[in-house]
């Protein structure tokens, strides 16, 4: 019955052709991360006035008791915008905007729960000579409603399992590729938001998918990555799919999901940049536990040494070996110059803390990922235990 209340309202008024009367009016949609670290959560301000600066967006306040960031007691959390794009859902409107933000306690200075960008933008400040950029390569699966709260990957049978993965990588046909009208949807909502997008494909599993930020200098690209993740959300909503990005959310002879990060330095991009790739494997190496605490719940499940990923618990480098915990392009090679790629992310980690932590690791030789440790502190402890795999 309310589908079709629903559809009945939606043919009955053609909404998104509608112009405001006043046409300086500001469409601000307010996005944050809320307490459960990947539960993206947004609400709309509505400004009768022409605002298109970041910095002249005012700072906002949220219920925290409702997304596990504050008690009923003390229950505001301020909204501080950062990061800002055009709104590509309210285009009917002329000045609408996605606008991300902190969020933060009510003291004004400490971050709510789950919240780790303040740490992640120290760290790149003291490393801004460097200019480090980021390249982030996030695979999801697509899910398809099969009843209340019971969700299955599309491309299963209901209740059931697909064929063997082998037909599904960057493949085309029906029988084989599921759900491509969802990523062609949201590439091009990304790009109409103006998100560094540079390309897509279809992934091992089936209903799998990967899209790609970057390259992107600095804090704005775990910031697009965000982004990217809620506009992606929001396209699937209008399809009746939800999205999942957990590491291993089938068990079985399957590949995971993982969020590959792709990291370049002025000094790895310049001559003599391999050299400086290979002195950084050791640093890497010397904080592998460090960087696995925060690169993604249920990581261990993906980690395993099979299905194109490296063992957890050792950490292991090589040209071109998708099999290792970083993987150094043929390019990089020939070049002697260029970048590395980081398998271990999990899909579902926090951007902030992964391009925090290669930071600090690399550049600022772990001055500051104590305290990226420590923030992720007492939270960080629960995520990791919090539950299985979605299946």
């Amino acid at each position: 019955m309310a589908d079709m209340y629903l559809s009945v309202l939606q043919r009955s008024i053609d909404w998104k052709a509608l112009q405001p009367e006043n046409d300086k009016v500001t469409i601000l949609e307010y996005i944050w991360i809320g307490g459960e670290g990947q539960d993206l959560r947004g609400k709309t301000k509505v400004l009768q006035e022409k605002v298109t600066k970041l910095e002249d967006f005012p700072i906002w306040n949220f219920d925290g008791s409702s997304t596990k960031q504050a008690t009923t007691e003390s229950s505001e959390v301020l909204l501080k915008p950062v990061y800002k794009c055009p709104d590509p859902f309210r285009k009917n409107f002329p000045n609408a905007f996605l606008v991300l933000c902190e969020a933060i306690n009510t003291d004004g200075k400490t971050p709510a729960t789950a919240n780790f960008r303040h740490v992640c933008s120290k760290i790149m400040d003291k490393a801004l000579a460097q200019k480090p950029w980021f390249g982030f390569e996030q695979e999801y699966i697509l899910l398809k409603p099969e009843g209340v709260d019971l969700f299955w990957p599309l491309g299963f049978p209901k209740g059931g399992y697909a064929s063997p993965q082998g037909q599904y990588y960057c493949s085309v046909g029906a029988k084989n590729s599921f759900g491509r009208v969802i990523p062609e949807a949201h590439m091009a909502a990304c790009l109409a938001a103006g998100i560094t997008l540079s390309g897509l494909n279809g992934e091992v599993f089936p209903g799998q998918w990967e899209f790609q930020v970057g390259p992107v200098e600095g804090i704005t690209a775990p910031d697009q990555l965000w982004m990217a993740r809620y506009i992606l959300r929001r396209v699937a909503e209008d399809f009746g799919i939800e999205v999942t990005y957990e590491p291993k959310p089938v068990k079985g002879d399957w590949n995971g999901t993982g969020c590959h990060s792709n990291y370049s330095t002025v000094d790895t991009r310049g001559e003599g940049g391999f050299d400086v790739i290979i002195g950084m494997m050791d640093k890497l190496a010397a904080k592998h536990s460090e960087h696995i605490l925060i690169y993604g719940k249920d990581n261990n499940l993906r980690l395993t040494g099979a299905h194109e990923t490296s063992s957890m618990k050792k950490f292991s480098y090589n040209v071109a070996n998708r099999g290792a915990s970083v993987r150094i392009p043929t390019v990089t090679r020939d070049e002697k110059k260029g970048y590395f790629e980081d398998r271990r992310p999990a899909g579902n980690c926090d951007p902030y803390l992964v391009a925090g932590m290669l930071v600090d690791t690399t550049v600022n030789d772990g001055v500051l990922g104590a305290e990226l440790v420590k923030t992720f502190g007492g939270f960080g402890m629960s995520y990791l235990r919090r539950g299985d795999s979605l299946f």
